[in-house]
């Protein structure tokens, strides 16, 4: 059968009109980033889960929930669901990050994972020196086989939750990334630690890992909504809970551990940073290590500012319209004077800077407190009130 020239013109000019028409098509944009969190149900971790939802980042929550409660996950997909079109989606798994056969699991099922947020551990200076070796096998050990398991699936990002523990008894005020690095408890020893291990581990494949430390000073605060916050099992351990617990009701007084500082009121000096700005230094760190090569570098998250222990008694005052009532006792070992950031490399390395202040950090405190006066309803009975450790 011939075909005219006339029809081989049409089908040209219908094949042409068929090409650019698949090439005004815009191409497909790219699937979301999907991010390994351990301990992503903690106070922190939840705040930063949120964060990355908001953002369209999808999860992978590892959490043994030994100080957190599922119930905060939840409630971050009720945040998210409510304030986002395109939230990313979170998988939660139960594991330890001790536990190698779950954790080779939990990677294999999501082959896409190139990137890692490690929050789990244990966190109370207190404790640490109590049982210390509890704190090196999880804290060390733990995170030296998230590290093989990671190596193993091919996942080279990695943000470190660090602290400010690592700079001791600071001789530099406000505190640079390159200020002398000691510290003064096991749960600080821990942190240093793992620090050296990750520089070390950099040192030995460059071309590998990509590592951004967060030391993080004084997290407190919950987020705006009242729905998340701080919700220690048992006692607890650090001070805003603590005075949060104080004033709805649910213990006596808070006991301030020194009032002989050569501070302006003689009470320890904090560079307390809100945990909405903290969770924002987590997914901005976590766009520079995707977006490519940083080496391994340590950052300050923290305002640069220090407040005391009274300043944060008298704000949290403030929020609930009542004095709280406190007793001044004796120090406490391990603990330093003042201790606040320079916190200048964060926002030229990551564009990152804290944008609450105290009075933030107390109103959604209280906001959080009073709305969930059991926190998520998980406690431990106690046979008796203690004084806190601020």
């Amino acid at each position: 059968m011939m075909i005219s020239p006339l029809n081989v013109l049409q089908l040209l000019l219908q094949l042409l009109l068929i090409i650019r028409s698949s090439s005004s098509l815009s191409p497909p944009p790219p699937p979301p980033p999907t991010v390994l969190v351990t301990g992503g149900a903690g106070y922190i971790g939840s705040h930063t889960c949120l964060s990355l939802l908001t953002s369209g980042t999808s999860l992978v929550v590892y959490d043994d929930l030994s100080n957190s409660s599922p119930e905060s996950l939840s409630r971050v997909s009720k945040i998210v669901s409510a304030s986002t079109k395109t939230p990313g989606k979170v998988h939660f798994r139960l594991g330890d990050i001790r536990d190698s056969t779950t954790l080779n699991s939990v990677l294999s099922e999501f082959p896409s994972l190139r990137t890692c947020v490690h929050f789990a551990g244990l966190k109370a200076v207190g404790e640490s020196s109590s049982v210390p070796l509890k704190y090196y096998d999880v804290n060390i050990r733990g995170t030296i086989n998230l590290l093989k398991c990671l190596e193993t699936h091919d996942v080279p990002n990695v943000v470190f939750s660090s602290s400010a523990t690592v700079y001791g008894d600071p001789e530099i005020l406000p505190i640079p990334e390159n200020a002398p690095l000691k510290s003064t408890n096991p749960y600080g020893r821990t942190k240093l630690f793992v620090e050296e291990l990750l520089r070390d581990l950099y040192t030995s494949s460059p071309d590998f890992w990509n590592i951004l430390i967060l030391r993080y000073f004084n997290p407190i605060g919950a987020h705006p909504s009242g729905l998340i916050g701080e919700d220690p099992k048992g006692i607890p351990n650090n001070l805003m809970p603590f005075v949060s617990q104080v004033c709805v009701g649910r213990r006596e007084e808070v006991s301030v551990f020194g009032g002989d500082y050569e501070t302006e009121d003689g009470t320890g000096v904090r560079d307390y940073i809100h945990v909405v700005d903290l969770a924002r230094g987590h997914k901005d760190a976590i766009e520079k290590l995707e977006k490519g090569k940083v080496g391994c570098e340590a950052v300050n998250l923290g305002t640069g500012k220090g407040f005391s222990v009274l300043d944060l008694i008298n704000g949290m005052g403030e929020a609930t319209g009542k004095p709280v009532p406190y007793t001044v006792v004796g120090r406490r070992p391990g603990d330093v004077a003042s201790c606040y950031c320079d916190p200048t490399k964060a926002e030229e390395l990551l564009g990152w800077k804290a944008e609450k202040g105290l009075k933030d950090c107390c109103d959604d405190s209280w906001r959080w407190q009073v709305n969930n006066p059991e926190g998520y309803g998980e406690y431990v009975e106690e046979e008796k009130v203690l004084k806190s450790e601020n």
